[in-house]
């Protein structure tokens, strides 16, 4: 198993100096980034089959263990801050609990019994999107979670760092082999940096296919702070090319709506302007080229 070899690279990782091991560590942290590469395709594959799903009123189901779950957790609880993701579409499988989060729960890993009843719990069904987590892939709690959601009629996709069950399970399986680790078998190193890449590819383009996203902007933010505000007023402002007290106000008159907003200011009436949103499932880019065909 690659994630649990001993590495001849880091063999004498004690004995070097501060700095040199820093620099090796950091080698081997670009060496998962690139190693993300080579799994884009089933990446974009999957982003394609879930986003329907979730147009449909699906969740996105994260189910992992100890790093792998962590890692999980923190992708999807970004997803409402972001892009205003609900936060009944999100959900998590972990084995041992949210407590496991803080602190390791023993043996919790290895019930395929605890990670069927989870799904069972969540009642997973045919628009939810069940995203497993594992670097050795074989982890029974997340494999048995992802073969009950299968069965369920949810789309499932499987990320590891080896060849293993999970991915043969998962109509999505998504490998990036990163190889033995500097410390081995302490999968929170590269295979945990790759993990988190693999989800954040996941999740922001599946938000970009859902309309989430215009011009590299996160334009279905809610403003929930003084930097959130400003930083949905500053959209505004690049978006449409209007000054701050214009985009302030449509951003008032929109109740921190910044797409609303930006159709305000560039002619719409608040009418025409919900309307042509709610036309175009929230697309942007969709609505200001009906209502200003220049665009």
């Amino acid at each position: 198993m690659g994630t649990e070899d001993i590495s001849a690279r880091y063999i004498d990782l004690d004995l070097w100096g501060t700095e040199e091991g820093v620099r090796a560590l950091h080698e081997g942290q670009v060496d998962a980034v690139a190693a993300v590469g080579s799994a884009i395709p089933p990446i974009a594959a999957a982003v394609d089959d879930a986003a329907p799903r979730l147009k449909r009123g699906g969740r996105l189901v994260y189910v992992g263990a100890g790093t792998s779950a962590r890692i999980g957790v923190q992708d999807g609880a970004e997803l409402f801050p972001t892009f205003s993701w609900p936060k009944d579409q999100v959900a998590f499988a972990i084995a041992g609990g949210e407590g496991a989060l803080l602190q390791a729960v023993e043996n919790a890993e290895d019930s395929a019994e605890n990670g069927v009843a989870r799904m069972v719990e969540l009642d997973v069904g045919a628009n939810d999107v069940v995203i497993g987590i594992a670097a050795s892939g074989n982890t029974p709690y997340t494999v048995a979670a992802i073969k009950e959601a299968r069965v369920r009629g949810a789309l499932t996709i499987g990320v590891a760092n080896n060849a293993s069950q999970l991915l043969s399970a998962s109509q999505h399986p998504i490998l990036v082999e990163t190889g033995p680790e500097a410390v081995a078998g302490s999968t929170r190193l590269k295979a945990g940096t790759a993990q988190k890449i693999v989800l954040n590819l996941l999740s922001t383009m599946i938000m970009v296919r859902l309309g989430k996203v215009y011009r590299g902007l996160m334009v279905h933010m809610r403003p929930t702070n003084a930097k959130l505000r400003n930083r949905a007023a500053q959209m505004v402002v690049t978006i449409t090319g209007c000054d701050e007290r214009t985009a302030s106000d449509a951003m008032a008159r929109a109740d921190g709506d910044v797409k609303l907003a930006v159709l305000l200011v560039s002619g719409a009436d608040m009418a025409t302007a919900t309307s042509v949103l709610s036309k175009h499932a929230g697309n942007l880019r969709f609505a200001l080229a009906e209502i200003t065909p220049r665009q």
